[in-house]
């Protein structure tokens, strides 16, 4: 069996950005979305979100696809949890688009620690915008390059924004 380390941190939205994602429903969302990225060989690392949109740090085996991966995690998803709907429920759907930026390892505790901080994040409107990102639409490119310190990036607020989010502001 080939070696491999692929971090991932994918964020996608409800569909309409409709706030689906109750406080009741929540455990529910979260545990269905580990479970089949589990069944599909994926390392979960941390799942959270608010009402409207959710974020997954993972690690994704490289024989299949990320798309693949993110349709069938969303699929799975969304038909469980309008199985186990009521009537008087809304129907439970996720949008197409989803954004996803792959890491390496050493950068992993950041990442996870700003998943796991989601509603802090957007209720503090402290967010890095580039993570919160599931469309098209168009994106500054930001070069990164390593050195001795964690990361010299050209862009200002980029660097800020990643210094807080490490902890080291």
């Amino acid at each position: 069996m080939a070696y491999w380390q692929l971090f991932y941190h994918a964020v996608w939205a409800t569909k309409g950005r409709q706030p689906l994602i109750t406080d009741d429903a929540e455990s529910l969302v979260y545990s269905l979305m580990r479970d089949k990225a589990v069944d599909l060989g994926g390392t979960v690392f941390a799942i959270n979100g608010i009402a409207d949109h959710v974020h997954m740090a993972v690690s994704i085996p490289p024989r299949i696809a990320v798309a693949d991966f993110i349709g069938q995690v969303k699929g799975a998803t969304s038909f469980r949890l309008n199985q186990r709907r009521s009537a008087t429920v809304a129907k439970f759907a996720w949008q197409t688009e989803y954004g996803v930026f792959s890491f390496d390892g050493k950068r992993l505790p950041n990442v996870v620690a700003y998943v796991e901080r989601q509603k802090q994040h957007h209720t503090q409107n402290n967010i890095i915008p580039i993570l919160e990102r599931w469309d098209e639409g168009k994106v500054e490119t930001v070069q990164v390059r390593e050195i001795e310190i964690p990361y010299l990036v050209a862009d200002d607020q980029w660097w800020t924004e990643m210094m807080v989010l490490s902890g080291m502001d």
